[in-house]
């Protein structure tokens, strides 16, 4: 099976650094990709990251600010050079739509692009479906309508080898089990158990809002924005971003599993300041979130799918 990993392709709020690129982040989920917030110079850092442009199924961004998406133009242009005649759909908020298509325009690329608006809402919004796995939506806090991202896939059932042998279920005999539920007097749960469907989130400028906890509740995998340190989060609130000590938090009540931080302010040049305090806030609520602090052209894998509970006996 085709690898589950997110590619970091940028990590700077706002402005770029000598060593931080604008924003972009790929997801590789079962042989499909999809693309966020590709900020100025995403096309470049693909390169760098050797990220096959023409497996880009979708673009997700989540507002209309240009270090979420000014890189749009180059990566569909990449797209029509290394893959004529593969499609892209290009999401975002309502508020966006206008520019994101002006971006898509812009490109002149030959390459077909639906460009499809998304409803602001407290409550999910269904996007598409990747792979299988739900894309949903749901409204964030900042200076301008916003969305943060949730993929997630269904749940799907772990087989007891023995509870089938015993049962005298083999062969295509399991399948046809799983899409009936019941055969010969079998049913589905005697033998199998429910196994939790993975899950990735992610949540770029916002203020503390209860969706952030929402959007990445018990993710495998979670992208987190943490623009600034605890100590400046006046500015923080005041335009619109976390701090690392929120995100820290948020992870933690939501059950992530593996956070990712990023999108920071170029006045830090030390970032270790934003990880620590990330992890103490996640050791204060007894939380267990690995936390990985992101830096350019990482490559974070999914963690392993979470293990199915035991069969109960019978």
């Amino acid at each position: 099976m085709s690898p589950r990993e997110l590619v970091v392709l940028g990590t700077a709020g706002q402005a770029p650094t000598r060593t931080r690129n604008h924003n972009g982040y790929l997801l590789r989920w079962d042989g499909t990709s999809v693309l966020f917030d590709p900020g100025e110079g995403t096309q470049r850092q693909m390169l760098h990251a050797e990220v096959s442009a023409p497996r880009i199924e979708r673009i997700c961004v989540t507002h209309r600010h240009n270090d979420h998406c000014l890189g749009v133009p180059g990566v569909l242009n990449r797209m029509a050079q290394d893959g004529p005649g593969r499609p892209v759909t290009l999401h975002g908020p309502d508020d966006a739509f206008e520019h994101l298509r002006a971006l898509a325009v812009v490109a002149a690329a030959h390459v077909e692009v639906t460009v499809e608006g998304i409803p602001v809402r407290d409550e999910p919004v269904e996007v598409a479906r990747v792979a299988g796995a739900r894309l949903i939506a749901r409204a964030l806090d900042h200076r301008v309508p916003t969305v943060g991202y949730r993929l997630e896939e269904p749940a799907g059932r772990s087989f007891d080898a023995a509870a089938l042998a015993d049962a005298g279920i083999t062969g295509p005999d399991v399948g046809e089990l799983q899409r009936r539920g019941e055969l010969r007097g079998v049913r589905l749960a005697d033998v199998s158990v429910e196994r939790p469907g993975q899950v990735f989130g992610f949540v770029m400028d916002t203020r503390d809002h209860p969706a952030v906890v929402d959007l990445v509740r018990d993710a495998d995998l979670a992208v987190l924005e943490c623009t600034y340190a605890e100590r400046h989060a006046d500015l923080a609130r005041d335009r619109g971003h976390l701090t690392a000590r929120q995100a820290g938090r948020a992870a933690a009540r939501a059950g992530v599993r593996t956070l990712v931080l990023a999108h920071f302010s170029q006045r830090y040049p030390d970032l270790e300041e934003l990880a620590a305090e990330a992890r103490a806030a996640v050791a204060e609520l007894g939380g267990r979130t690995r936390v990985h602090l992101a830096h350019d052209l990482d490559v974070v894998p999914v963690p392993p799918r979470r293990s199915a509970p035991a069969r109960a006996a019978s």
